[in-house]
Parts: structure tokens; sequence; C-alpha cells
């Protein structure tokens, strides 16, 4: 379990040789629109952003990809749960992206990568479990598979690690808990830190400056309100 909640699922650190956005036909890429079936868009114009079974940091994750230009959300079974958890209405995120969720035991929404419309795969914020699975080689969820299948094909991952640090301060469901990781969870991280086309992040802040990085490596911007 990572800091926060019930876990499941994903992870990763980034760097890039990296795909930058082409242009290309029209997007069919409309909000709250999860028929995995749908034409995903132009080549290279998007983020794919999984959300796992962790609580931890979650609604500030969210204000992060919500100011992205052009993001799909993919959910986990555990990270569908949590954000009823956390009363985030599925409904409210369908307003702001394209959701895809975990429907199927072949992860059929991964194939969404092959047809190469994502620059960025994000994994925020990842329980331990996800962590451990993604630094091992294994995929056995959305987000894992996505994560996996990037790697593979050079796509850039960044991954909200929760487990980071020996005290971590988190925000559960009916409060603030203190939770002390784990050696294994520790080594976990630093094992991800390893893999190919990954960067690994310790807080919302460090996420929040990876993005900005991968921002400026594509050639756009955080979007701004119009308020």
């Amino acid at each position: 379990m990572s800091a926060a909640t019930p876990c499941t699922d994903d992870c990763t650190s980034c760097t890039s040789d990296s795909p930058t956005p082409t242009e290309a036909g029209p997007v069919d890429a409309r909000p709250g629109d999860d028929d995995e079936g749908a034409a995903p868009g132009p080549v290279r114009s998007r983020f794919a952003w999984c959300l796992t079974g962790s609580g931890h940091g979650l609604h500030e994750s969210l204000e992060l990809a919500a100011r992205l230009p052009q993001v799909d959300l993919f959910l986990s079974a555990a990270g569908e749960e949590v954000l009823g958890i956390y009363e985030i209405p599925l409904d409210s995120l369908r307003k702001r992206f394209r959701v895809l969720r975990d429907k199927t035991a072949s992860a059929v929404p991964v194939g969404r990568l092959y047809t190469d419309v994502y620059h960025t795969v994000i994994v925020a914020p990842a329980t331990s479990n996800t962590v451990a699975k993604c630094a091992y080689g294994l995929s056995d969820t959305l987000p894992t598979n996505m994560f996996a299948q990037a790697g593979k094909l050079g796509i850039p991952g960044i991954v909200f690690a929760c487990d980071t640090e020996p005290v971590v301060v988190t925000e559960a469901p009916h409060g603030w808990v203190t939770l002390r990781p784990r050696r294994i969870e520790l080594d976990n991280v630093e094992r991800l830190r390893g893999i190919d086309h990954a960067r690994v992040v310790a807080s919302v802040d460090e996420l929040e400056q990876a993005l900005t990085l991968r921002l400026h490596e594509l050639s756009l911007s955080w979007i701004t309100s119009s308020s």
C-alpha cells in the first residue's frame, strides 16, 4: 500500500530523445469520450495521464493535469475506486478530459499508444504497488501496462511516486496520516529511477517542475485561466 489510501497499480522516471508534436488531421479526442474505439487524433499531440489507487496528492495532481494541453486520463480499477473515496465524480473529470477505464483483462486502451498520438505518459500519483511493478517490469493493470509499453516505444514517462521518504504525511479521506515507508518501498523507488525513458518525482512540486520541462521540450505551454 502507498501513501494515502487503498492501493493497487503503476509508475516511472524520464528524459528525452523524445518525440515532439507534429501536425496532422483534425483531433477527435473530445472531453468525456471514453470510447476506446474513437479516433485518437494528430500524431504525438497528447499527454496520457494514468491514475492508480493512491490518494496522495491526488487533487493536486489532477489540478496540474487540467492545466496541460490535450490530456487523456487512463484509470486503473483501483484509481477509479479511489476517485469515489475522495469524492471526485467521474463526470466532473469527463468535462475536461477523455477518460479511459480499466474494463478489460488485456488493458485494451493501451493500444492507443501504438497510434503514435501520445508524446508523454504520466503516472501520478503512483502507489507503492505500482512503483514496485514498474520497477520489476510487471504490467497487470492499465497504468502499469501504459508505463511498460511507453518504455518499449521510447515514449518519455514521468512517475510521481508516493513513498519516497522515511516519513510521509498524507491526506487520507478522513484526515491526515503519518506513514513510514519500509526499506523495500524506498528501494523500489530507487530501482525505478534506473528504468529507461522514465523520470521519477517525489512531490507535487517536483511533478510540476518535470511537467514544465517536458512542455518546454515539446514547445508547449501551460494553459492559463482566462478569468
